[in-house]
């Protein structure tokens, strides 16, 4: 069996006569937090969304745990146990916290076990279990990250993806969220998170891979990458 749960090989990726991601091959390992390191409009949300199926990819192959995702939808990759957190959170403001909860629970195995994950979900950011009758929409940014990151766990995912999860908030509520995804992490679960932050990202991660202008320009161990001079320069400012 191989150590990687999830391989992309060659990936291309665009929105319409856009050409966005060119030739990426990567691989995460089971049990291990990647990051996926760029700027803004390198192509870290397009890789995410190609990967849950939310963006078809014009050329290229990943594989899920051994099996082809070419033609698989996105609803049965989350089934599969591939499940996106994306950017900007996505809530239905209008609905409770427990309603967005329940949202997330849409595979059938997880519609008999949502007590359980909701269990799981309070106990990971107990905040979110003294404001579960409140409207999403009510909410502080940061609690409204929680929600988003407890909704995507309902579906109990093997493959957790994070695009930009600390965007916009401030540095404890980022704390609160990374101190989460290490919690996840001790579980076992398997995460790939896109993020502009790379110093706070690789003292969170295993490993690393960066883009550029949607091609991957380094690649290596969080250690590695941290004492790399390219990326010293271009995003450490050192």
């Amino acid at each position: 069996m191989s150590a990687d749960l999830l391989t992309c090989t060659d990936i291309e990726a665009g929105y319409g006569a856009v050409r966005v991601l060119e030739g990426v091959s990567l691989g995460i390992g089971r049990g291990t937090v990647i990051a996926l390191l760029g700027s803004n409009g390198a192509g870290k949300t397009t890789l995410m969304r190609v990967i849950a199926g939310l963006l078809a990819p014009t050329g290229g192959e990943i594989q899920f745990d051994g099996a082809s995702l070419k033609t698989m939808p996105s609803h049965e990759r989350v089934a599969a146990g591939i499940s996106l957190v994306p950017e900007g959170r996505r809530l239905f403001a209008e609905l409770t916290v427990e309603e967005n909860l329940r949202l997330g629970a849409v595979t059938p195995r997880m519609r008999v076990l949502w007590q359980q994950e909701m269990a799981a979900a309070y106990a990971l950011f107990p905040r979110l279990a003294e404001r579960r009758r409140q409207l999403a929409g009510s909410l502080s940014g940061g609690e409204q990250q929680m929600v988003a990151i407890a909704r995507g766990l309902m579906a109990r995912p093997r493959l957790f993806l994070l695009d930009d999860p600390p965007l916009g908030l401030a540095p404890l509520m980022v704390e609160t969220i990374f101190e989460a995804i290490r919690s996840l992490r001790a579980r076992g679960t398997t995460i790939f998170i896109a993020e502009q932050d790379v110093r706070s990202t690789l003292e969170l991660a295993d490993a690393g891979y960066v883009l550029e202008n949607g091609r991957l320009v380094l690649a290596g161990s969080s250690q590695t990458l941290a004492n790399d001079p390219r990326l010293k320069s271009a995003y450490l400012g050192l």
